[in-house]
């Protein structure tokens, strides 16, 4: 429950979000219901595609496989509740559904972050050690890697969401239009400085982890693509990596952005368009990124088209 100032007490929160551009409430719903759903599309389409084409039955695109799920998952996190948010009076959320929400969007982020990590080293094991690839990313390791990555998802989103919930809060109005720990710090009538602390300590380390392995994985990469001989072999290999980095570059530069700054820096308007980019932005991306760059997915789609035309 929130105390408020006047001695009130309530069990909702405030989203604010873009109230203060009443005349753009339609106009952003359908945006934001146009993104949605191409996310929506293109993430499943992704998954629909690995799981029925036989060539795409490889390490590489069963992490592109579990990524797809994860963007569907943690952009079904903010928007639908958005959405209504947008066409409707009342703009709250429980205190409980707060916490809800914040906790499976944090979850769901690290994961993220956690299995990009995981396919810099599976285009490491390719390009640096292919007679040993089979072996080294078997179905086994796949599976380890993958449920890692959803463990270390799970473990530090817990220690974010209750870090930020042991605050108490002063006022019920969300300057965002989702719980992030940015605004819900902002409502805090008690000293947020520890709390800083350990928000930057563990996004640091999960940063940390998985940004160390990305480096040292296209260090290791860029070096045996530099040794090929042929000018072929070069272009093929970095035509291989290029939309993993695309990805990873866009994805960790907008997180860096937003919560490893400390609190007094935070601009809230600039952090909500932020975070309309990588919440709504960045899930619609990555399957366009990831199938208008790579021929394997071209071909298979064609393959599945021409399929269905002579059937």
């Amino acid at each position: 429950m929130l105390r408020l100032e006047n001695g009130t007490v309530t069990v909702e929160f405030l989203l604010v979000g873009f109230s203060d551009h009443p005349e753009l409430q339609h106009l952003l719903f359908a945006v934001f219901l146009s993104i949605y759903s191409v996310t929506l599309m293109g993430n499943l389409g992704m998954i629909l595609l690995i799981t029925v084409s036989s060539p795409l039955h490889t390490p590489m695109y069963f992490f592109l496989c579990m990524l797809s799920f994860v963007d569907a998952c943690y952009s079904s996190v903010i928007a639908p509740k958005l959405l209504v948010n947008l066409i409707s009076d009342k703009k709250t959320i429980s205190y409980h559904g707060c916490a809800a929400q914040l906790y499976f969007f944090c979850f769901l982020v690290d994961t993220e972050s956690f299995l990009l990590a995981a396919m810099a080293y599976d285009r490491y094991v390719a390009i640096c050690k292919p007679l040993l690839y089979t072996v080294t990313m078997s179905k086994r390791v796949c599976s380890q890697l993958a449920l890692g990555a959803f463990l270390g998802g799970a473990m530090s989103s817990i220690i974010h969401t209750t870090n930020t919930f042991l605050l108490a809060f002063c006022s019920k109005e969300i300057n965002h239009f989702f719980c992030d720990i940015s605004p819900l710090f902002f409502l805090s009538c008690t000293e947020t400085y520890a709390h800083d602390i350990i928000l930057v300590v563990f996004a640091s380390l999960v940063e940390a982890i998985c940004l160390l392995t990305v480096l040292l994985s296209y260090v290791c990469i860029i070096a045996a693509i530099l040794r090929t001989g042929s000018a072929e072999g070069r272009r093929k290999g970095f035509s291989t990596c290029a939309s993993h980095l695309t990805v990873v570059t866009i994805y960790h530069g907008t997180l860096i952005f937003i919560y490893l700054r400390p609190s007094a820096g935070h601009s809230m308007d600039i952090d909500r368009v932020t975070s309309v980019f990588y919440t709504l932005i960045i899930p619609m991306l990555n399957p366009l990124i990831y199938s208008l760059r790579n021929r394997d997915v071209k071909s298979a789609f064609r393959k599945i088209i021409n399929q269905n035309r002579l059937s």
